[in-house]
């Protein structure tokens, strides 16, 4: 079991992709522990003893720093960092309200970077690490997201800058950028809307949560130790090309 024992952090793992993320972590051996603001109805870590929940907001340095040294009170140390947390206001720019570029820029962005922050220490110290960032292929650029794609291109220099800084003290910083996954949120969407983002893909099909856990605990595993400074697609081939909408 690639992650025996070992101490896993992810944020924003209560549902959705992250859930996924989680779930894939456990079946490797690990413990983890999920910072999330909003759980779901039918969220309980009782279903595995190696799995912790804390409410924390990835945005605020005193709810960072305090799941951090929670963490560290327990367990001593923490081996894999997942920034999965993330949130979506979308609009054109002339009329998307200030307030939803700030929330956006304010999770997706500085909440990784405040994660890191403090994780990084720690890390260091161990002299071991492994941080993977959720970015999206958006970051490339979408019609209506220029907060969203700002705040996930940022993420993506982040994930280079920290795997230069980092790189001494034999800690990798990597990104996963998911593609059309076929989750609740994404089902929300009109069908036919959803269909026409299926089209527009190579295989004409959407991904599935697993596959970006798969690329994730890739990353995080001794397998990928000399990949450092990376974005992987998990897209289905659509950031290379596709049918236009």
């Amino acid at each position: 079991m690639e992650f025996k024992n070992k101490i896993v952090l992810i944020t924003g793992g209560a549902q959705g992709i992250g859930a996924s993320i989680v779930d894939e972590f456990l079946h490797g051996g690990a413990k983890v522990i999920i910072m999330d603001l909003m759980w779901s109805d039918n969220f309980s870590s009782s279903r595995n003893p190696n799995l912790r929940e804390i409410t924390g907001d990835v945005s605020r340095s005193d709810d960072v720093n305090r799941v951090v040294s929670q963490i560290i009170g327990e367990f001593g140390c923490i081996d894999v960092l997942v920034n999965n947390a993330g949130i979506i206001r979308d609009n054109v720019i002339w009329k998307m309200p200030e307030a939803d570029f700030d929330s956006v820029i304010s999770v997706n962005l500085k909440g990784p970077w405040l994660m890191c922050k403090a994780v990084a220490p720690v890390m260091r110290r161990q002299k071991s690490g492994r941080i993977v960032n959720i970015v999206s292929r958006a970051w490339l650029g979408n019609v209506g997201q220029s907060n969203y794609s700002a705040s996930k291109g940022g993420l993506v220099s982040l994930t280079r800058v920290l795997a230069l800084e980092l790189a001494r003290d034999y800690i990798t910083v990597n990104a996963v950028a998911p593609g059309l996954i076929n989750t609740p949120m994404t089902r929300k969407l009109d069908p036919e809307i959803f269909q026409k983002l299926e089209m527009a893909l190579p295989g004409k099909r959407a991904g599935t949560p697993e596959d970006i856990a798969y690329a994730v605990t890739f990353l995080a595993s001794g397998k990928a130790r000399f990949i450092n400074g990376q974005v992987l697609y998990v897209d289905g081939g659509r950031s290379i090309g596709g049918t236009s909408l």
